[in-house]
This record gives structure tokens, sequence and C-alpha cells, in this order.
């Protein structure tokens, strides 16, 4: 009986597990090129871990740029970790037949070639698990292969006018700033490659700009002894000089390995290794051990690699009329472009920094961004340490409907390391508690030094940056706060590690206007006990503020989330302290146009300066107004009547319009701004749009247009779940997507029904409500 009964279970397991799994259609958006390409610009993503990769073939090479995560240099760049050129003789990819794919199943990138000589087929892919990087030939005849990595920065580079935006100076690049050289050099039988580094870097010049000398030694300091590197090796390939070449708008040189012998079956790894360490011997030793780690595993490593990208794509994909496949078609275009761009994230799923918004880990030779920056490939714009939170936020927020929670420690831990800088700034400058995160920030937590201010009025508070779009900027930290709350939400994971950040997030808003508040008058609350925030900032737009409503919105959402953890967190969190604090915080105000009631940005404000819409922030993020919530219509009327929300109204880049939108269930607006996001960008890889406000690929664009689709397709109040708030009927959709309490939720509409709808667990339907009933 017992036997009968596991059994069974094995058999219903089995059922189950296929009755969830990904459908076939991801095979439909695999990216496939015919032609080689032009440069780098067409270049086609492939990584995994940490590590990112453009790929693409040109005049019959092969060539891969390579990026890791978390590899800054002195200036606070985050520069390529160079340039990979293969070479095979006979060349099978100097024929008439040539295909390039992105097999989105594994991760891999595939490219075929065939003349009258040969045929063969170079498969790259890379380790989730390691930094490790495969090239794998299979040829119809024994090939010869020389294999070049090339570098830009074996020696100094002066930077030019413009360059230093990709760093922490931007604007403000002192006299003579140069990025210093790599070491590189033959190993061996390999190419070893690294940046230490060395002398003064951009955390010194920080501390000492923003007089925090008196605590530096207990500042973290993420640039101090930082190396990054790795090593280009391969089973048959010996040295075969150095060369030198210009690619694009830069002189490089290239140190170039060769097999011994032909043969059909090739292959090249590099290994990557990142880590401050006390000295150059300990880095080197600690990337020997990965390399021969690697050995020998080659097939369980594939075995394990494959299986995560399975995983990953089961557990969550929206297809848009998977039966009626046409490239043409925006509407078939915005779920490619959908897989596409989640395929992307993943490939920084486990990094030791988050995925930037302005380049990720995919940008290329600038020009072809913009043609007045004819700079190296290390190149992007807005800098590689700096992190813009307003900006950041876009890239996260999608993966909790995705179920992604694995790639969201990236980005909570950034804030979780930097904890203790923020609250140095508070105790340093006003002597009160609480951790003050501004919006530009560097990786160690102090504002940007350019937007901090370089030339000061004499007396200004050294903890105010002297900039008219961040001033008073700090409260899109909640936002990742509150990612932190709603993973818990999800996923019921120990979040403990977070609180103190949470907590101390939100009592610096506490501290600080009660401290600005006796520095005015005599008085800390207002009449009603009521914090006062001003000065404040609704977003970068609305400046001056006298409590700006994405201020308000945040805090009393976060505070209440907070308080509504489950009771195993009440040792870390003082209960009657926030009870006392969402008492404190102020309501949302309104003001009428053309005689509706609309959401206002704040009570009052000075000046307008950009063109966000904090005025529908209680929309999204923070859920207060939308589908399903009392007081639908004023948020309506912000979005119909609200002169800014219509002048300011886009989908280029980080505008969230479509966002709100969907939450709204304006269903033809949302629409019609979602595909606009999500359509093909133009260029010959779908999902790299941009530049936007910012950079190519332009990830906050990706990410913004996600949360729409995610939105239309699902929303969630409280236990009630929303299927299709803001989905035209006549469109069909196979999507999968998760929601609090563990819940997943998998429906087909097909011909304005809902073929098949999957609830996990089963006690959750019971809490679905159709909107096309």
């Amino acid at each position: 009986m017992k036997r009968n009964i596991q059994l069974i279970l094995a058999l219903l397991t089995l059922f189950i597990g296929k009755s969830w799994a990904q459908p076939a259609g991801l095979d439909d958006y695999n990216l496939v090129w015919t032609s080689q390409s032009v440069n780098s610009s067409e270049s086609m993503p492939c990584g995994g871990g940490d590590i990112g990769l453009n790929v693409w073939v040109e005049n019959g090479d092969v060539l891969f740029y390579i990026a890791q995560s978390g590899t800054f240099d002195e200036n606070n760049a985050l520069p390529k970790l160079g340039r990979v050129r293969l070479q095979l003789q006979p060349n099978p990819f100097a024929g008439k037949f040539f295909k390039q794919e992105l097999r989105l199943k594994d991760g891999s990138v595939i490219i075929s070639g065939e003349n009258e000589e040969v045929k063969a087929v170079l498969t790259l892919w890379v380790d989730v698990f390691q930094p490790l990087i495969h090239v794998e030939i299979e040829a119809s005849k024994a090939l010869n292969a020389v294999a070049a990595y090339e570098s830009w920065r074996t020696e100094e580079r002066p930077l030019r006018k413009l360059e230093s935006f990709a760093n922490s100076y931007k604007w403000a690049a002192p006299e003579g700033l140069t990025t210093k050289a790599d070491s590189v050099n033959f190993a061996g039988n390999g190419v070893l490659f690294y940046h230490r580094n060395s002398g003064e870097t951009m955390f010194d010049v920080v501390v000492r700009q923003q007089q925090l000398d008196s605590v530096k030694d207990k500042l973290f300091n993420p640039l101090r002894n930082l190396t990054w590197g790795g090593v280009m090796y391969g089973l048959n390939f010996v040295p075969a000089g150095i060369r030198s070449g210009n690619y694009v708008d830069t002189d490089f040189k290239a140190f170039r390995l060769k097999t011994k012998t032909a043969s059909k079956r090739i292959q090249l790894q590099l290994a990557l290794h990142k880590a401050q360490t006390e000295s150059l011997a300990d880095w080197r030793n600690e990337l020997t051990k990965l390399q021969k780690a690697a050995v020998g595993n080659s097939k369980a490593n594939h075995t394990k690699n494959h299986q995560w990208w399975a995983d990953f794509w089961n557990r969550s994909f929206v297809f848009i009329q998977p039966e009626t496949k046409n490239e043409n078609n925006e509407s078939w275009q915005a779920g490619r472009n959908y897989q596409l761009f989640r395929y992307m994230l993943a490939c920084n799923a486990y990094g030791d920094y988050p995925t930037k918004f302005n380049g990720g880990l995919f940008t290329v030779d600038p020009v072809f961004t913009d043609s007045t920056r004819a700079f190296t490939p290390d190149f992007r714009n807005w800098g590689g340490g700096t992190f813009t939170a307003q900006n950041q936020r876009l890239v996260y927020f999608p993966m909790l409907k995705s179920g992604d929670l694995d790639l969201m420690p990236s980005q909570f831990d950034f804030y979780k390391r930097i904890l203790g800088n923020a609250e140095w700034r508070s105790r340093v400058y006003w002597n009160h508690g609480g951790a003050c995160f501004t919006e530009q920030m560097e990786n160690f937590g102090l504002p940007n030094p350019s937007e901090y201010g370089w030339k000061r009025p004499e007396g200004y508070d050294p903890g105010m940056e002297y900039n008219a779009w961040l001033e008073y900027q700090w409260d899109t930290a909640l936002e990742f706060c509150y990612m932190i709350l709603e993973d818990q939400r999800y996923s019921g994971a120990d979040i403990s590690g977070y609180i103190p950040m949470i907590t101390s997030t939100l009592r610096f808003f506490d501290e600080h206007y009660r401290y600005l508040a006796e520095r005015r008058g005599a008085k800390e609350l207002n009449g009603d006990g009521q914090l006062v925030f001003y000065p404040g900032s609704a977003c970068e737009t609305y400046k001056m503020a006298y409590n700006a409503n994405s201020t308000i919105a945040a805090l009393q959402t976060v505070t209440q989330q907070l308080l509504d953890l489950p009771e195993g967190y009440s040792t870390q969190i003082d209960r009657a302290y926030f009870d006392a604090l969402l008492k404190r915080i102020p309501l949302i105000s309104f003001r009428e146009i053309d005689g509706h009631q609309t959401i206002a940005p704040a009570a009052l404000w000075e000046r307008i300066n950009n063109v966000e819409l904090p005025q529908l922030y209680p929309v999204f993020p923070w859920g207060m107004y939308g589908v399903g919530l009392s007081d639908l219509e004023v948020a309506r009327n912000t979005w119909n009547y609200d002169p800014d929300a219509k002048k300011f109204r886009s989908h280029i880049g980080w505008k969230q319009d479509a966002i709100f939108a969907a939450r709204l269930g304006l269903t033809e607006q949302a629409d019609s701004l979602m595909l606009l996001k999500l359509k093909d960008s133009g260029r010959r890889f779908p999902a790299f749009w941009g530049p936007g406000f910012d950079w190519t690929p332009d990830h906050n664009w990706g990410g913004s247009g996600m949360i729409a689709l995610q939105e239309m397709l699902l929303q969630t109040v409280g236990d009630k779940i929303y299927l299709f708030p803001a989905w035209p009927r006549e469109r069909d959709v196979h999507f999968k997507l998760h929601a609090p309490n563990k819940t997943i939720i998998e429906a087909e509409l097909k011909n304005g029904k809902v073929l098949s709808l999957r609830v996990s667990p089963e006690s959750r339907r019971k809490d679905i409500i159709n909107c096309f009933d």
C-alpha cells in the first residue's frame, strides 16, 4: 500500500511539473541572424552569473566584449574587461551560409557557418555559478584558430572632454585625469590581464570633499585594493605574439594565442576574478584556484547551467499572440522583447552589484549611441560606480511579479553594505540618527561629488547637495525598502538582515525633519502633532516642496508594511516607535482642477525642474489608488486633468505613464504606451532600447515596460488578485506571473475567452477576480 501511494504521488508530481512547465513557445523568441554584423552596435547579449558579453561576427571574425558586475577603477568608472577576437582557418564563417542565434532556453549564443571546405558550429556560454566564459567549436574538418585578447588600456589613457561622464567626475574632471593602465601579458600558455586599484581613488576624493575625514577609517570603501581581471587559456593553445590595431575609435594591443595543431574540436575559456585583497599575489592565487577547479567539470557544469536556465524560464513568462508569430507586429514584438529583456537581467543574476540602469553589462563603442562621444568602449553616460535610485528601482520592481526574487539581493545588498556610511552622514552633519541616502550615490553610499557640488557657498550645510535637481531628494531609498518588504510578502523570505536598513531609512525622515523644524522655530511638529516635510522634493521635479506626496505616500506605505510583518520580526522592530511615527506622517494633499479633485504633487512648491509625476506615485509604486481601491476617480482625474500629467506624458526612457494607466485600469492608454515601450528598439538587437534620458541599452526603459505589461495582466489589492485589469480582450496572451503569499497564476486568453487558469496554491483561486467576467 505504501509503495502504491508513493507511486501515485510520484506520477502526480510528474504531471503537475509538466502542466506547469514553460510552453514550447519560448523557442519562437530566439533571435536568429542570417548575416554578419557591421560593427559592435549589431551585437547580441550573452551572459550568466554576473558576466555579460556582446557577441557579433564581423568580416568572418567572431568578437565579444566582456563586462562583469563590480569592476570599478580608481575614478569609479565601470570599464570593460576587454575584447576577444577569434579567427579560424579555414574559416567556416567566410562562406555563403551563416547563422547566429541567441538560444534563450540555455542562455547561449550559437554561431553556424559553412563554406566549400568546412562547416562548423561555435557555442558561446557563460557559467551561472562560476565566473567562466566558454567557447566551444565543433567542425567537420580540423581547423586552426587564433584567439586574441584585445586591450585598449595597456598604457595610461588621458581622459578627454566629456569622457569623464563615464566616471564619478562627470562634467567636472580635474585637469590631467587619466585612466590607469591594466597589466596584460602572457602567463604560461595563457593571457593574464588585470587592473589593481592603487593610489588615490574616488573614495578618498569624495570623503575629503564632503568633510568626512574624521570618520574615514569607519567608512565602507569598495575601491581600495580592488583587483579585477582574469586569464584566457585553452587546451592546445600557445602564445603567438602581440599585435597592434584599431577598432572604431580606439587603438588596442592584441595578445594572441594560437592552436598548436589543427583540430575538429576547439575549446577556449576565460576565467574572471574580482576581489579586494591585501596583495596582488593573493588575488592571483584565488584566480589560479578558480581555473584549476574548472578543469574536467565541463559536462557537469553544462548540466547544472541548463537546469538553472530551464528553471528560470519555467517560473515565469508572457507570450503575446503566441500562435500567430509575426515579427512585424508590435503586439508580438512586445511579448518577444519582454522575454529578451528579462534574459538580459538574468545575466547579472548573482552580481555583487545591481544591474546598472544605464546599459547594464551590454554597452558597446559609444559613438553608436552618440556620434559626439568618440571614446573607448568603456564609456557610458551617467557613470559606472554612481547609482541613481530613481532609475535603478525600475530595473528591479518587475522581478517581483516575474518571480525572479533570487536576482534581487544584488540591489538589496547594495543598500545593506552602504548603510553605515549613510548613517555616518546623519551623525557627522546633523548629530541625529537615521540613514541619509541621497538620490545619486557612489557605490560607497556618499553623494556623487559633482552633483554634491565642487563650488559651494561658504557656510552651506555640508550634508546637503548644492544641486537644483537633487536637493532634499532622499525618499527613493524607501522604494528599495518597499521591495524588500514585498519580497517577504511574495515569498516569505527571511528579511531580518535588511530590517536595520529599513528602520534606519524611516528614522532619518522623522529625526531630520524634527531637526529642521527646531532650527526654524520653537516646535518640531505642526499644530496637529505631525511632521512637516519642508524643505522637501517631489521627485526631481517639484522643488522646495512642502509635504511632497511622493514622500508622504512612501513613508505611510513602508511604515505600515513594516508594522504588518509577521510576529517573528518583533524583536527587531520597535513597534511602539513606528506606531507613533505612522501617526506623525501627514496626509496626502489634493487640489481641484477644472472642478475635479486631483492628487497634488505637494501641498506647496516653489519651482519645477524635471518631468516626473510624483502626483501619481500614490498609484505606483505605493498602491494607494487604483483598480479595486476606493477613490479611483480621484487618481483618474489626476491622469486626465492635471496639466503636467498631460504635458509630461511619454513612453521614453524611465517614463512610467504606461504603469500609471495600467494601475488605473485605463486599458486603451496603457496598451498604446506599453506597445511603444516594448516594440523593437530600431537596433539590430530589438531590446537594446535607448538612449532615452540615459544610455543604450536603457535598462530603466525596459524595466518600466516590463512592469506595465505585468500590471495590465495581473494586479493585487490585499488578498484579491485582479486578472486582466487593463488588458485588451481581443489580444491573445498566455502568461505565468507571481503574486503575494507564494502564489503563481498561469492563464491563457484566446479569442476573448479564458481557456485555462492554473492557480498555486489552489486555495488562492477564490481570491481571483476575472475582470472579463
